[in-house]
């Protein structure tokens, strides 16, 4: 198993469509006994939360989120947790939007040290 979210910020290494999450939203996770839970923002992003749980190196998690233009949206993900070969951590992300059209893969990982 990979090791603990807990205290990680982690960044999506491309960006998704206009107004969704982006290479500017930063997720600071957190970690517990098997439940997940994280904040994020940046981009069109103001405020985003995630909570759900981990089962090895299987996340299952909701998230809700306002976007600068006042509008909120919700959804439904399945990330696998890898540690990369230089110790950081990824995520390999399928999501689907519950409260509008749409559903995709993305990538969250913690940002290269420089």
């Amino acid at each position: 198993m990979a090791r603990s979210l807990d205290g990680l910020v982690l960044a999506p290494v491309a960006d998704q469509a206009p107004g969704q999450v982006g290479t500017r939203t930063r997720f600071t996770y957190h970690e517990e006994d098997g439940r997940i839970w994280a904040d994020y923002a940046g981009g069109d992003v103001v405020r985003g939360h995630l909570v759900g749980t981990r089962d090895g190196d299987t996340l299952d998690f909701r998230y809700v989120q306002l976007k600068r233009d006042g509008t909120t949206s919700c959804g439904h993900c399945v990330s696998t947790v890898v540690d990369l070969p230089d110790g950081r951590v990824r995520l390999d992300e399928r999501w689907a939007w519950e409260s509008q059209e749409g559903s995709g893969t993305s990538t969250v990982e913690e940002p290269a040290l420089s």
